[in-house]
Parts: structure tokens; sequence; C-alpha cells
């Protein structure tokens, strides 16, 4: 595998031809004409659509009653008018208050896209683009506002969203995960959550049948501290999250029934081991299974390899969550 820097740079790029596909790619097309934009453009790669999470928005712009608009980030333009006023919240109300203004948002949904570009299990590029559309929501300074935060995003009362124009596609970035969690290994003492997770994976029985990104992406977060230097978090979510099969056996289930319950998840899931995974990253699964397998195991009762059983042993002993 390449340097996180090489690799960053080679994201950096790709960039503007993924802006311009992005731009171009019609809404209409769904996830499979956005792939099919995307292997036109980079044929070098095979983006595949891994999953789209929706339910999230960010603030908007400011419209005036007539729907022309006044300003494009709408928390630059309540703070400017409140530091004009010296700070003075309730002359900024009363100021403002009439005519009617307008908060606008983008309403989005992620859609994770990813493509292999070598063996190892965290070897491949994630590609994140946004389906955004602006809506105009809230009347602004209605309601007697009594902090900034109920003026540019009130959480009390209802307003149906007006649509504002059709929504689009827009690039948000693309990066290699493999070298995302090599510069966060460098950066933390103690391996745990995501890292320990993808080592556990490619230990498992589920590294060597089916790739990581199959059945997962990794939602990255890049922060500065307050001494002003980058820290690195991540966490996987599973691509079946939503559809996880049901796991089917009682708390006092051991022996047979526990491994005829663990073979139906993982035959659902399309790997082996899912359950485990599952255990660690979403509610499908309970943590006594862990327990229970382990077990079986030193009661000579083997429907494990040794390397799985070692793994859920080692979490036994150090758990964690990614």
């Amino acid at each position: 595998m390449q340097s996180p820097h090489a690799w960053s740079e080679y994201c950096k790029l790709m960039a503007p031809q993924l802006v311009e596909t992005c731009t171009a790619a019609p809404l209409a097309g769904g996830p499979a004409g956005l792939a099919h934009a995307l292997a036109a453009a980079l044929p070098e790669w095979r983006f595949r659509h891994a999953l789209c999470r929706g339910g999230w928005y960010r603030l908007g712009g400011v419209l005036d009653g007539d729907g022309r608009r006044l300003a494009d980030d709408l928390a630059a333009w309540v703070e400017q008018a409140l530091a004009e006023r010296d700070g003075d919240l309730a002359r900024l109300v009363d100021e403002l208050a009439e005519p009617p203004r307008f908060a606008t948002r983008l309403v989005g949904k992620t859609h994770y896209l990813v493509a292999p570009v070598g063996d190892g299990n965290d070897d491949f590029l994630q590609l994140e683009i946004e389906e955004l559309q602006e809506v105009r929501g809230h009347r602004l300074f209605a309601g007697d506002p009594s902090s900034i935060e109920e003026i540019v995003d009130p959480r009390a009362g209802s307003v149906t969203p007006q649509p504002l124009g059709l929504p689009c596609y827009v690039f948000r970035r693309v990066q290699h995960v493999g070298a995302f969690l090599q510069r966060m290994r460098a950066q933390q003492s103690e391996r745990g959550g995501l890292l320990r997770l993808v080592d556990d994976w490619a230990r498992s029985s589920a590294g060597s049948a089916s790739a990581f990104c199959n059945h997962w992406v990794v939602a990255t977060r890049e922060h500065l501290d307050r001494y002003q230097q980058p820290r690195l978090s991540a966490q996987a979510i599973a691509t079946a999250a939503d559809t996880a099969p049901p796991f089917d056996a009682p708390p006092t289930a051991s022996g047979l029934r526990l491994q005829e319950a663990l073979t139906r998840f993982d035959r659902a899931a399309g790997y082996p081991m899912a359950w485990f995974f599952h255990l660690l990253t979403t509610k499908a699964v309970p943590h006594w299974v862990a327990q229970a397998v382990v077990e079986d195991a030193l009661a000579g009762f083997a429907y494990l390899p040794q390397r799985d059983v070692d793994t859920v042993r080692d979490w036994l002993h150090a758990p964690y969550s990614a």
C-alpha cells in the first residue's frame, strides 16, 4: 500500500473529476446511475454504492418574504447583525422581526461508494457524495427567541419545508481508508475501537471469506485539538445494519442450539462471524452470546475454528466497540 501522504495527494488529483461527475449526474438514475457515471469517468476504479444515510440537514441562508436571497450563511448573517447592535439580542429581534425573513436548510443524504485498490481489508477508496436539496424553513425572529440558537435553529414548533429547487449531487470527499487508519495508528498509543475491529476481521474467518468494504463503510472525522494538532477518529457502519437478520436464541442457549442460531445469522448476513461483528457494532446480537460461545469451546463443543474462538476470547478479556 502507498503511504498516507501518497494516497492523500492522489485523492486530491481525483477530486476535480469527481466534482464534475457528481454535478453532471442526474438523480433520476439513482445510486446505480451514479455508480455508472463514476465508472465512465474513472474506469480504473470500480466504485460500488455501499450505503445511503439520510435524515440530516445543515443551516442554509436567508430569504426575504418574496424569496430573494439576502445571505448564503444564516449563522454568519445573524452574528453580524447582532454585532452591529452591540450584542443586544432584544434589539435585534425588535428591529428585524418585520418585514418577514426566512431561514433555509440544506436537507441531505450521504451516499458512500467504495472501490477496492488492493488485497488488504482496509485497502479501499471510499467516496462520499451528498444528495442535497435547499428548502425554506422557519420565519426568523418569530416566537420571541432568547438566544442565537433559537433564532437560527429553533427546536420548538413545526414548519412544513418548502423546496427551493431540485435536489442535486455534491462531491464531499474521497479518501483511502487504510491510509486514514494508518494515520490513526501512528497517533494512538493503544489500539482500540475501529482499529481492533479491522484487525479482528483480518484474523477471523470473516477476513478470508469477504472484503471488509463489502459489508462496512467508515465514518471518519478529523479536527484540531486545543493545541491545534489534528485528531482523527472513525466509526464502522454496517451497510446492512437496518436489515440485520434476527438472532433467534434465548439467553440460556448453548451447544447445538446456539450453533444453529449462529449459523442462521451468518448465512443470512452473507459471511462467517457476522454475529460477532454485529455484536460489536449493532444491537442485532446480544453480548451474552460471546461468553456462551467461549464456554462451549472450553467444554469441547468446537463448532468454530480456533482463530475465531481466540478472537472472541480476546474481546471478552478486553472488550471494545467500534
